[in-house]
């Protein structure tokens, strides 16, 4: 039961790296035109992210807190034993830029409703960069941490 959790918590943290870094990309970086790919992955409407990723981003927590007790039972005292202290001190980082992410969450709503404001511009900016860092740090450290020791 876990091993499906832990699969569907890591299928749903790569849709959502897929929409909030597909969204990062068209608010910093916006096509002037749609000649190539990489304008056309730009050239989209970036407010129609929003409420996938902020429901996206609630799930993968959810799916993380239920697996969690597993973790701290299975690979944490597997990691100190092994003395894997920057392993297991990157994944104590990501559930703090975890919970900063989910606390951002209301005002990334707030600054993604529409119609939007040009006045918010710059801070749909910031707060959607800050939250792709966050995705991407979880989504990769989660991954290592996974090769490193997985649930069994």
């Amino acid at each position: 039961m876990i091993t499906t959790l832990l699969i569907l918590h890591g299928l749903i943290a790569v849709a959502l790296l897929g929409s909030i870094t597909h969204q990062t990309l068209a608010a910093c970086w916006p096509a002037r035109n749609t000649d190539s790919f990489i304008a056309s992955f730009r050239a989209v409407n970036s407010a129609r992210y929003t409420n996938a990723n902020i429901v996206l981003y609630i799930t993968s927590m959810f799916l993380g807190a239920v697996i969690y007790p597993s973790y701290r039972l299975l690979v944490s005292p597997y990691l100190i034993s092994a003395r894997l202290t920057a392993t297991n001190g990157s994944f104590e980082l990501k559930e703090q830029f975890a919970a900063v992410g989910l606390g951002m969450l209301p005002l990334y709503w707030l600054a993604w409703r529409k119609p939007l404001d040009q006045n918010y511009a710059t801070a749909r900016i910031a707060i959607t960069a800050m939250l792709c860092f966050v995705v991407w740090y979880s989504f990769l450290i989660g991954h290592i941490l996974n090769n490193t020791r997985g649930i069994r």
